[in-house]
């Protein structure tokens, strides 16, 4: 119940139903807000307490100073929390192991149970073993059930066990998508209660759904369930960036080209940490489907969110999606009474601005290991012929010894207009880091192979070979105008006798059964098949790396070699290793590109001016010979997509197939775990504990587990993709009778912890400093003699039994990418007390807390490289105690066995954050709290 101090209670009437609401211009000031800010102003009116949310937190937003920078803690409840199954499968054994925690400290296990929504969506598991046959759909959902079936009988508990907890099975689509298209609510009915859809999600892509208007973001699993257990989250307000659009998008143009245009822009400009709001007239102008993939995108720029306001565009697309004339009518009706609804003209007051004439953006495509490296369709060749020079010399993915992903250093470099194609090229920004630069003319260095297929016919492989195709991803399979674009490609190719590549993987993983209801509809199924582009799942495949292995003979090709090959990609992300381990260069592309590149077969092909093929009669195919209109897609569009469609396909979403329907769970408030599982396995993060939490010490003798370089991304610290056999998780799996064919993915195992630990920064990308001339999880133990390169995992376990704590080193942008909270759980569970970085991702920071790990920002200006740090010191970190007097620290001092000395920026950011570090961890916070009540 609401303190309502401001006297904002009130009543909206909409049709026969009445609401209660709270007034946002009860609040002065809040008319000037921009949109996001004004969601958080009715979330503190609503949950107001006099505690934790008081109104001088109210009144703080209301006279929001929109330059400062942030200083005011408040408290975010979410509506709703929304998961995926790889990260969300931890969230439930968490929760499982907290009801058993509860119940050993003498408390209630029920009260271990979500206070509001949760949705969790299968869409991360399902593999792209099979493609090119019309049974791939089939063949794959098979595997995926055999692999998966422990965990998936483990979430059909986790439904029948807790409140407001619900599973969409396997097979339906991608979290996403199906967030838009049926879960989000846009305004919420809850008690009577009229406001606004509010939700976090443990995939950073949750921001998709700021394209309905919805604020929402990524974060870890350990705060999503939190939040799922009714504890706010604990934030800053943020400054807001205002990003004006204007003019329309010339034709022949998608929305991955304008959302490559605007990450290339916000990336440069520097958005970490705030939101991003979309205003102007051309916002009108932009689809919800387009809206969608800018707010997907958000991660990317590096914003909490990115969202724009509710108009007629946000009606329509919820009548098209089958949502109720009554949810409808109420959305249009609060939207307009609390000044949320959109007005083109207005100019809020925002933090910082820019500005994008949509007219100006050019086709694009961006790699070949990050999603804001935008590169020009008509530079893509000879960019290629430049890039691949870093990938070709004994397999070595970057110039820099120690470097794993080229950084953008957001202050020093210049942004250039999206219409300003020969300003893109390599060269040194102020971090010192290969940007892109001018382009190296000519064919790029070759070494071709003779390969023969499984049919007997041979091809040649070279450099550039675009052995991965993959209409996939939330990003653009929830854009019809994109889907459709790339089905008339296939269909204007197969007229002209064109087809793909034979060493090309090609597969179609939509975010939704709506995708594959329109292509049947329109007629255009039988043409992506015939390019090999059959239906693989409905899932995320190969965006999160799980694109299955390539063609024995490719593979072999490739790896025997040395070839630098490729992948084009409708995704997000294009990390280095989290494709395919066969494949070291990765481009993200529009869907109609990426079949235009299946039809090329290689990054040498510029597909601008260079013949794609031949048609029947041997003349040249281009491109813009089977480009389809914008006219073209409009139409089929209008005619193929209908409400019908969306009510058939979510109709029953959560009951699942008779394959679902039919696995056997066991019953009760806690969970029977199986000792065998090597799936989901009781994890030990409140063993030992107590009702009181010890007290906070300083870090003494530490040694660096790992030294790395700018750009580690929570891929490199904790893998998604295929788990080798060699590794310590992959001993694990053989010591434990699992054969090497079901090793499955790290994704999948997030379950257990085991094999979690054993995979933490085993990305075979990862380079770390101290151990040079490797690559993948290796580092060295100086628990031995002479300090000899060993697994990470072994020399942690030799650490901790010597009882020696462990520090990270880092660079910039640490953490960046997925909010992947086992990122530092297994960075916690390794015996890592602290990562010293130069700066961190938003996320990965907030979960480093939550698993009490201490996260320091090396001096402004300074880094390990800059004080001579080489990660063979003893590290000493003094003055943590001072949070044992309930004071946070600003800074700590850093000292090693060498004489090395600084104060490192401690970047626990908020009392919120505070109090979980002193707790050890935000569960042991959340739980000692419940018991306490």
């Amino acid at each position: 119940m609401s303190a309502n101090s401001f006297d904002a209670r009130s009543t909206l009437q909409v049709g026969d139903e009445s609401y209660e609401i709270f007034r946002l211009d009860k609040v002065e000031g809040s008319a000037r807000l921009p949109y996001s800010l004004k969601v958080l102003l009715e979330n503190l009116l609503r949950t107001e307490d006099g505690a934790n949310i008081t109104a001088d937190h109210i009144r703080a937003l209301g006279t929001w100073d929109s330059q400062a920078q942030p200083s005011q803690e408040i408290q975010f409840t979410p509506a709703r929390v929304i998961m995926q199954d790889f990260t969300g499968v931890p969230c439930v054994v968490d929760l499982a192991t907290m009801r058993e925690a509860v119940k050993e400290l003498g408390g209630d296990p029920a009260k271990i149970n979500p206070l509001a929504p949760a949705e969790l969506v299968i869409d991360h598991s399902v593999i792209a073993d099979k493609f090119g046959t019309p049974d791939s759909f089939k063949q794959n959902v098979e595997l995926e059930y055999g692999r998966n079936r422990e965990r998936y009988q483990f979430l059909r508990w986790g439904q029948t066990a807790f409140d407001e907890f619900k599973v969409v099975p396997p097979g339906t689509g991608i979290v996403h998508q199906v967030n838009i298209e049926h879960l989000a609510r846009v305004v919420m009915v809850r008690d009577g209660k009229a406001y606004p859809d509010t939700l976090v999600g443990t995939d950073s892509h949750t921001t998709m759904v700021n394209g309905l208007g919805v604020l929402g973001w990524g974060v870890g699993g350990i705060e999503a369930e939190a939040a799922m257990l009714g504890q706010p989250v604990s934030m800053l307000i943020p400054r807001v960036v205002g990003f004006k659009l204007t003019g329309e998008l010339p034709t022949g143009t998608t929305a991955t080209d304008l959302v490559l245009t605007i990450t290339e822009m916000l990336r440069k400009h520097g958005v970490v940490g705030k939101f991003v709001e979309f205003y102007g007239e051309g916002v009108a102008k932009t689809s919800l489907a387009n809206r969608a993939t800018i707010g997907n995108m958000s991660p990317e720029f590096g914003s909490t969110a990115a969202i724009f306001p509710i108009d007629e565009e946000t009606i329509n697309y919820l009548r098209l999606t089958g949502r109720s004339e009554q949810q409808i009518a109420l959305v249009e009706a609060y939207a307009k009474e609390q000044g949320l609804w959109l007005d083109p003209n207005a100019e809020p007051d925002y933090s910082e601005k820019l500005e994008l004439d949509l007219s100006t953006v050019v086709p694009s495509i961006a790699g070949p290991k990050r999603p804001q490296d935008r590169i020009v369709l008509s530079q893509a060749a000879a960019q290629f012929n430049t890039d691949v020079l870093n990938y070709v010399d004994n397999g070595s993915t970057d110039a820099a010894e120690g470097t794993q992903a080229s950084p953008v250093d957001e202050a020093s470099v210049e942004s250039f207009p999206a219409s300003d194609a020969p300003a893109y090229g390599h060269q040194e920004n102020g971090a010192g880091a290969p940007q892109h630069s001018a382009v190296v003319p000519g064919p790029g260095p070759s070494n071709p192979v003779t390969v023969t297929a499984a049919d007997g016919t041979t091809y040649t492989l070279d450099h550039g070979a675009v052995t991965v195709a993959a209409i996939t991803s939330c990003t653009n399979t929830s854009n019809p105008y994109v889907m459709v674009a790339a089905a008339l490609v296939a269909k204007k190719a197969v007229e002209k006798g064109l087809t793909r590549k034979p060493w090309v993987k090609t597969t179609l993983a939509p975010g939704s059964k709506v995708v594959m209801d329109y292509y049947e509809k329109a007629g255009l199924t039988p043409y992506l098949d015939k390019l090999g582009f059959n239906l693989v799942g409905y899932g995320c495949t190969t965006c999160i790396g799980n694109s299955g292995p390539l063609p024995e003979e490719v593979s072999k090709a490739v790896n025997d070699n040395d070839l630098a090959v490729v992948s084009v990609l409708s995704g997000n992300r294009n990390f280095e290793g989290r494709i395919n381990p066969d494949v070291k260069m990765n481009y993200l592309a529009s869907p109609p590109l990426v079949v235009a590149y299946a039809i090329a077969g290689s990054m040498k092909v510029d597909i601008t001016k260079d013949a794609l093929g031949t048609d029947q009669d041997g003349n040249p195919v281009y491109l813009k010979d089977i480009w389809p209109s914008e006219s073209e897609v409009n139409d089929v569009v209008a005619n193929a997509i209908g409400e019908d469609m969306f009510a058939k396909s979510y109709s029953d979403v959560f009951a699942g197939d008779a394959q679902w329907q039919s696995l056997p769970i066991p019953t009760g408030d806690t969970f029977e775990w199986d000792a065998e599982s090597t799936y989901v396995r009781k994890p030990p993060y409140f063993e030992g504990m107590g009702l009181e939490p010890e007290p906070v010490k300083d870090i003494t003798g530490a040694r660096v587990l790992a030294k790395l370089g700018d750009s580690v991304t929570t891929d490199h610290i904790s893998p998604a993709g295929a788990i080798k056999a060699d590794t310590p998780a992959g001993k694990y799996l053989t010591e434990h009778g699992v054969q090497r064919r079901d090793f499955n993915s790290y994704g999948s195992r997030r379950g257990n912890h085991e094999v979690m630990i054993r995979g933490t920064f085993a990305n075979i990308r990862l380079r770390n400093q101290i151990a040079p001339g490797t690559e993948g999880g290796y580092t060295r133990d100086f628990t031995q003699e002479g300090g000899p390169v060993s697994f990470i995992y072994d020399a942690a376990q030799n650490y901790q039994a010597a009882g020696v704590p462990l520090v990270v080193l880092a660079g910039k942008e640490y953490g960046s990418g997925s909010s992947r909270d086992w990122a530092a759980k297994g960075t916690a569970l390794l015996g890592v007390k602290a990562v010293i970085a130069e700066s961190f991702e938003r996320i990965h920071r907030s979960n480093l807390i939550g698993m009490g790990v201490l996260p320091l920002q090396f001096p402004e200006g300074a880094s390990a490289e800059s004080l001579g740090l080489t990660g063979e010191e003893t590290f000493s970190i003094t003055g943590v105690t001072e949070l044992n007097e309930g004071r946070t620290p600003r800074t700590v001092k850093v000292t090693t066995d060498t004489g090395v000395e600084f104060d490192a920026v401690v970047r626990i950011d908020t009392p919120g954050e505070a109090d979980y570090y002193r707790n050890g961890g935000i569960l042991q916070y959340v739980l000692r709290s419940l018991i306490r009540k």
